[in-house]
């Protein structure tokens, strides 16, 4: 090897290390700035519902807590569930939120069910990672109420805290504000939505739509779904635009039947969606969010 060769080899070498020197110290930077992010104080106003126990409420809730996702992070009964666990180092479980031992919601306050639901805000006033809380924070007075009615009377079942590991890379992310809990996506200072009449209209799909925010966008514009593990595909555009999934969906009929089977029309099959809560919902919610879908504009 010539004396050029080795000097570019070792300036080589050297610009690697000085490479891999500052990849490292922005981890590490991002990693403490993803904790100072976690540690936060979110000060939010919050109005207490009544509790409800009226059987009215209760079975709207169960409902609710069937087929808006809670049972995929919180399991069947409230205990907790490991909905993520890419076996590379990210693993997510949902908490205990049943009245049994190892409960995370023992002892809450009526106004901080609404602090945790709506806002994605612990009792202690920090952020709560990894809720889904931009889904639910147009939920009406009547549905929150209704799903805090529902989960007060399970079963108690023993479990425990939620568990959010999350690989290094993933937390610099988050510290440096390339992804956001729900409480930074959130509009803390938004009245509860009013509601709207149950049927099949573009009203009432809109109203249903607010469960697709956290992974399709605010805008309904699909992408990559924030904090997700490397290999889970983007979410699906369903505003309009050549792109856009809904193009696929003839008519309310298909769009149901993907519901339930997790299959596009052509059958092949659709991956990362909740197919086990959305296949829950009922027949007039669907349809109302296939007419709210269809009749959105480029996003």
């Amino acid at each position: 090897m010539t004396t050029t060769a080795r000097r570019w080899l070792k300036r080589g070498a050297l610009a690697l290390l000085i490479l891999i020197g500052i990849a490292a110290a922005a981890l590490f930077a991002g990693d403490r700035l993803a904790r100072q992010k976690m540690e936060r104080k979110v000060d939010i106003a919050v109005k207490a519902l009544p509790y409800r126990e009226d059987a009215a409420a209760v079975e709207r809730g169960r409902y609710l807590f069937a087929s808006r996702g809670c049972v995929d992070c919180h399991g069947a009964q409230g205990s907790g569930h490991t909905f993520l666990d890419d076996g590379k180092g990210m693993r997510i479980a949902g908490p205990n939120i049943s009245p049994g031992p190892g409960s995370v919601v023992a002892g809450y306050a009526p106004e901080d069910w609404v602090r945790s639901i709506r806002h994605g805000v612990s009792r202690g006033g920090r952020p709560l990672m990894v809720m889904p809380s931009e889904d639910y924070n147009r939920f009406t007075d009547d549905d929150l109420a209704s799903l805090v009615a529902y989960v007060r009377q399970l079963p108690p079942t023993p479990g425990g805290a939620a568990v959010i590991d999350l690989p290094l890379p993933v937390r610099a992310f988050y510290g440096f504000g390339l992804m956001h809990d729900a409480a930074a996506k959130i509009d803390h200072t938004l009245p509860p939505a009013q509601p709207v009449p149950d049927g099949v209209s573009a009203a009432h799909g809109a109203y249903v739509a607010n469960m697709c925010l956290g992974c399709h966008g605010a805008k309904l514009a699909g992408g990559k779904i924030p904090g997700a593990p490397p290999d889970w595909p983007p979410a699906a555009r369903l505003a309009a635009g050549e792109d856009s999934a809904m193009t696929r969906y003839a008519d309310a009929e298909a769009f149901a039947r993907m519901f339930k089977t997790g299959n596009r029309p052509d059958g092949t099959p659709i991956k990362v969606m909740p197919f086990g809560s959305l296949g829950q919902m009922n027949d007039t919610d669907v349809r109302a969010l296939f007419l709210y879908l269809k009749g959105l504009p480029a996003g």
